[in-house]
């Protein structure tokens, strides 16, 4: 069988998160449900069948507190950081070589350009004010 590569791998992961989310969600579905059921059941035992009115005894219990926006940030952060696909300590430092690389391939470049060309600049006028 073939290796996958890193983005089939990625989003395989992204569909297997995503897959865990929504039963996460089904879950929560059904058990607010089930909770709604069964508290409406005990009010209507409660209060007479004529009595259409609703006290606080039998009004449907509060359902909990939802998280903050700070915890759902956090929440969302730790689910896509779950699925980032990191790199290979190979891939890290093949990829750092490349950059100094560049940096040391510029950094010459802007030197030469610095140091060379203002001196070749006062070269060619001395040699047009000799002529002339």
């Amino acid at each position: 069988m073939a290796k996958k590569s890193k983005t089939q791998r990625a989003k395989a992961s992204a569909r297997r998160a995503e897959k865990r989310e929504l039963a996460e969600e089904v879950v929560e579905s059904t058990e607010g449900t089930a909770e709604e059921a069964a508290s409406t059941k005990k009010a209507a035992a409660k209060t007479p069948a004529k009595d259409a009115v609703l006290t606080k005894s039998s009004a449907p219990a509060k359902p909990a507190k939802e998280p903050g926006r700070i915890a759902t940030f956090f929440s969302g952060v730790r689910s896509e950081m779950r699925r980032v696909t990191w790199p290979t300590r190979t891939d890290v430092i093949r990829w750092s070589g490349v950059v100094v690389g560049a940096l040391l391939f510029f950094g010459v470049f802007v030197f030469i350009l610095d140091n060379i060309f203002p001196q070749l600049l006062v070269l060619i006028d001395t040699l047009n004010s000799t002529g002339a």
